[in-house]
């Protein structure tokens, strides 16, 4: 044997003993394919795509400025003698937190706008700034949320139609640990028939969803920009942990970088932890940004087999703490679930199921209101029909594969 073959056959070795030591402790791995389509007509749908113009007007400084007026015109505020300018705002991305502070906050600016009208020691300076405050408030209402029924802001009639394709892919290594990543391939128009949100057009090219590995130590998740915050529900976290210490579920996001749409996101920290005493289901959510910490802590006890009784406390970063109380029943497939908090808010749900046929309808303080119909066809097919009072309207087929 000469030693260009004696050479190669080492080669061939060092190679084949590398492979076994680098797969030693991979244990299974499987792929998964499923699929989905759905078809369907709608009307009016919000387009969350779509960005509202807005035209209010803010201080360009932090000077405290008594106004008494604001001309929207010449964009002046006017107390007697003094004037400031103002200029146009600009719209931004916000989440679900920002928009309950915003919403509270003009709450707090017209109670007490109308506790300083109503007070018999208050001054013509009293009331101006009390009136300053209040279009500051709904001036930065107006910046991070739609304005309803604006151009722009709900779609015409259409149709949607969409498909797609998602493999999941899993694993376990010889010592425990679990493993999983998906990639989907979505193309088409979709809709969000829970928001009644017309979601727009899909890509067409595959995408990478979330990788996790699961262990005695828990479970470590990682999505760039697809994580849920978990008090607010906005998607913003890049990884996230949970486990379970004793009886309490804990879990924690965590946004590694800015978001384009939003940079007080960045480094944006949320957490999650629930567990049940004597009956009683407690959760507590927070979140810390930028802006500030929100939290809220949620109590759920069932009365019995049909009645459950929930109430929560909520505090939003940067405005008073909200209360809310509601219950829930479901007896003979109707159900009623009603809720209500202390800043003047409440809903009301009723539904009704038979077999695989399913009615909802809900209303709001606001006297807004929305009311789906589903019903199973069989072999993965489902028909869905809403109607809002936006004069908002979708009815079509899903499939799943």
């Amino acid at each position: 044997m000469n030693n260009s073959t004696r050479n190669l056959k080492m080669k061939k070795l060092l190679i084949a003993t590398t492979a076994l030591v680098a797969t030693a402790g991979m244990a299974s791995a499987d792929i998964t394919i499923s699929g989905h389509a759905a078809a369907g007509v709608y009307s009016h749908l919000s387009n969350k795509d779509a960005t509202a113009a807005y035209t209010g007007l803010v201080p360009t400084t932090s000077t405290q400025v008594v106004a008494s007026s604001l001309d929207a015109d010449s964009g002046v505020l006017t107390a007697g003698s003094l004037t400031a300018a103002v200029m146009p705002a600009t719209p931004h991305a916000s989440d679900e937190a920002e928009q309950k502070a915003a919403r509270q906050a003009v709450r707090d600016a017209k109670e007490a706008l109308a506790i300083a009208i109503a007070s018999t020691t208050s001054t013509d300076k009293t009331v101006a700034d009390k009136e300053l405050a209040l279009a500051a408030a709904e001036a930065e209402l107006a910046i991070i949320l739609p304005v309803a029924k604006s151009a722009g802001t709900y779609s015409s009639d259409g149709i949607y139609s969409n498909a797609g394709v998602d493999f999941t892919m899993t694993g376990a290594t010889d010592n425990g640990i679990s493993f999983s990543a998906t990639v989907n391939i979505d193309a088409g128009n979709e809709i969000d028939a829970g928001d009644f949100e017309l979601d727009g057009a899909d890509g067409g090219t595959a995408g990478l969803g979330a990788i996790s590995m699961t262990g005695a130590f828990g479970t470590v998740t990682f999505d760039n920009s697809g994580i849920d915050n978990l008090y607010s529900d906005a998607t913003t976290h890049d990884m996230s942990y949970s486990t379970t210490v004793g009886s309490v579920a804990l879990t924690v996001g965590h946004s590694v970088g800015a978001l384009a749409a939003d940079a007080d996101y960045a480094k944006a920290t949320s957490f999650s932890a629930g567990t049940t005493l004597s009956g009683m289901a407690f959760t507590l959510t927070g979140s810390e940004t930028a802006k500030g910490t929100s939290a809220s802590l949620a109590m759920s006890y069932a009365l019995n087999d049909t009645v459950t009784i929930t109430a929560d406390t909520d505090q939003v970063a940067g405005a008073e703490s909200i209360q809310t109380i509601g219950a829930s029943t479901s007896l003979n497939g109707v159900s009623v679930s009603v809720e209500s908090a202390n800043n003047s808010t409440w809903d009301v749900d009723l539904g009704y199921t038979a077999g695989g046929f399913a009615l909802t309808y809900g209303v709001d303080e606001t006297d807004g209101w929305s009311a789906t119909a589903t019903s199973a066809l069989g072999g993965g097919a489902t028909f869905a029909a809403g109607v809002n009072s936006e004069d908002s309207m979708y009815a079509g087929v899903s499939f799943a594969f």
